[in-house]
């Protein structure tokens, strides 16, 4: 049995898109020859290694088993190639990166972008995903750094502070609670909310605070994005609950009010997180340690 490093990172790039169309674009490859690849990996194991659905592919167990050691092995070689690449220029080293929909959309362009800047042989794949997906994504390999909030299940990751980011409650310009300075998040439980479908974890955890506090949140419609929710917000659809950075950076024009939340879990601390730093491939250490050092 014989897979070269293209095949493992095919087999990766569709496992992670669930789609063989995605991962061939991913790895750079036509749709035809990657599933040429994919049926001559699975030839050679003499098992199915992909489950065919109407929605896309998933590893089947036999996939699951290879694409943890394609992880492994892939891993490995990003780590040689940072190694050589302290010595050899020529080399690219390329860093997967997840974070949860705040970070992306207020915290991180600015430091990604100067990490970029500076370190022109390392290519960044950026992914948004809810922060308990990015904690979990790290622990299994599949990505090597990840940007979540600290109440994730970080148990087993290396972590590192990185941002403290306040939620806040944003209401159209005449809603009822617009003069309002500060508020608790118990008194806005009588208004409609415009929720972000994607934020998941966010979701989740302001359903919490709401049910411990003898209520329940009334979600009108779910956008996906803080500015499509800011936007909704500002249309009169509802009020919602955002992180400031993106509250004040979509509000130039002054058509929301901002209100400051009096609970105290309203102040999330935002953490880099990686499976261990002795274990990543330089220009991975040196991005997580970039990160970091802005906190």
């Amino acid at each position: 049995m014989h897979f070269d490093l293209t095949d493992l990172r095919l087999f990766l790039h569709v496992a992670e898109a669930g789609s063989i169309t995605a991962g061939a674009a991913r790895s750079g490859l036509a749709l035809a020859s990657a599933s040429a690849r994919v049926q001559g990996m699975e030839a050679q194991a003499g098992i199915a290694l992909l489950e065919r659905g109407r929605r896309g592919v998933e590893p089947t167990p036999a996939g699951r088993a290879l694409l943890h050691h394609a992880r492994l092995v892939t891993g490995q070689v990003e780590r040689m190639r940072g190694e050589l690449g302290e010595y050899a220029r020529g080399l690219k080293g390329h860093v997967r990166l997840l974070a949860n929909t705040a970070a992306v959309t207020v915290h991180l362009p600015e430091r990604l972008a100067a990490f970029l800047g500076a370190n022109p042989n390392v290519d960044v794949d950026l992914n948004e995903r809810p922060s308990p997906e990015v904690a979990r994504a790290v622990a299994s390999g599949e990505a090597e750094v990840g940007i979540a909030a600290g109440h994730a299940d970080l148990s087993g990751l290396e972590v590192m502070p990185f941002r403290t980011d306040r939620l806040v409650l944003v209401a159209p310009r005449g809603h009822v609670l617009a003069d309002r300075r500060r508020i608790r998040f118990a008194e806005a439980l009588g208004s409609a909310f415009v929720g972000l479908a994607g934020d998941v974890a966010l979701g989740g955890h302001l359903a919490g605070h709401a049910a411990r506090a003898g209520g329940r949140m009334r979600t009108r419609v779910r956008v996906r994005g803080l500015d499509a929710a800011c936007r909704m917000v500002a249309l009169g659809a509802g009020i919602a609950v955002v992180p400031e950075g993106a509250a004040r950076h979509w509000d130039g024009r002054g058509a929301l009010a901002i209100i400051q939340l009096e609970d105290a879990w309203a102040e999330r601390h935002l953490v880099v997180a990686v499976r261990g730093l002795d274990a990543l491939p330089s220009h991975a250490r040196r991005l997580a340690e970039h990160l970091a050092a802005a906190a």
